[in-house]
């Protein structure tokens, strides 16, 4: 499996910027930041061009999906851009009935609880994938130089929305599931890593020149739990793009005590939430790969010497890892001021790295 050789990575546009390098543990230029979520709610330009169009039939539209995801690497000088999409558009493309309700999240017309009901699903045919591919293609043709991360929901999270049939709070239909129906669970999550991995390797291939797979729920799982139900899966779903040369990056909210387990799946790079001091993310993991982290974004709306201070504690704890990307411990809050975002930027890239 190789990339083309007009790909970003290939031809010599984000091979050596601060993001990839920092990514497989070299020493940047400048120090790289990005922030998840960061193409939203927080700016007044996507609130405009998403005005009366839909989530799902804004991911879908190539033209609308670069345009947005190209928003905050415009505003803020961020070192990279982060594919705007959802976890749920794999599901979408195969034919699944699922919509994101405003005000509540991703909604599916029938839960899969059973193996007859997995069984049942439709298979995401590579076709279906185009628009995807065209979205990379136009956002990275506009990036240049900055790289496209690519974005996926792990299985677990997908398969948990699945089993709920909408977002909740514990969890308990898909731990359920894991240990009452094992077959059926398995199988679930295998269908969940082929559409995720897909979805991948779509944008990989366009030209994303990394890849990050997303767990928003995995922190509701015991170690043994993740080791023994979710990490085969996410394995499976990276293994799509494994070889490809793209870094590889696992991020997870409320993962403190699952980070080796979310290294072992092969990553090049572990997210750190909000939770854990890098310093000491960095020595449970062995330092053994790059961090990703982890400013918390309640931060992001307290006194300016306050959030300075927290980002400059961030940066020192970082130090000590092979490598660092500043990024937030989770998602840019709606209610942000993007002008904090861009000082914040500005504030990072001003420390020698």
């Amino acid at each position: 499996m190789t990339l083309s050789a007009t790909h970003p990575l290939m031809d010599g546009r984000t091979a050596d910027s601060p993001l990839i390098t920092a990514y497989r543990g070299g020493r940047p230029s400048r120090r790289p930041v990005w922030f998840m979520r960061q193409a939203g709610r927080s700016l007044p330009e996507y609130r405009r061009v998403r005005e009366g169009i839909s989530m799902l039939d804004s991911c879908l539209d190539p033209k609308l999906a670069a345009e947005i995801t190209l928003q905050p690497v415009r505003r803020h000088d961020v070192d990279a851009g982060i594919f705007f999409s959802d976890i749920v558009i794999p599901l979408r493309l195969a034919g699944v009935d699922v919509d994101i309700v405003p005000g509540v999240g991703p909604v599916l017309g029938t839960p899969v609880r059973t193996l007859a009901d997995v069984q049942a699903l439709p298979e995401l045919d590579d076709a279906a994938l185009e628009p995807i591919r065209e979205a990379v293609r136009l956002t990275v043709d506009e990036l240049g130089g900055t790289p496209l991360i690519g974005f996926a929901g792990a299985p677990f999270t997908l398969a948990a929305y699945m089993v709920e049939g909408r977002p909740s709070r514990d969890h308990l239909g898909p731990r359920t599931m894991m240990h009452a129906d094992p077959e059926a669970w398995a199988a679930l999550t295998d269908w969940a890593a082929d559409a995720s991995g897909r979805f991948l390797r779509a944008q990989v291939e366009a030209g994303a020149s990394a890849a990050q797979l997303f767990d928003s729920w995995a922190g509701s799982l015991s170690e043994a739990d993740y080791r023994a139900y979710a990490a085969p899966a996410s394995t499976r779903a990276l293994d799509h793009v494994r070889g490809l040369g793209a870094p590889l990056v696992h991020f997870g909210t409320g993962t403190s005590e699952l980070l080796p387990a979310m290294r072992d799946v092969g990553v090049d790079v572990v997210g750190v939430d909000y939770r854990l001091p890098l310093d000491e993310a960095d020595r449970r993991l062995g330092h053994s790969v790059a961090l990703q982290g982890n400013i918390d974004p309640a931060l992001l709306s307290a006194p300016w010497e306050v959030l300075e201070a927290h980002v400059r504690t961030v940066l020192a704890a970082g130090e000590s890892a092979p490598g660092h990307v500043v990024n937030l411990g989770h998602g840019v809050p709606p209610e942000t001021d993007p002008e904090v975002l861009t000082r914040v930027v500005e504030l990072i890239h001003s420390v020698e790295p």
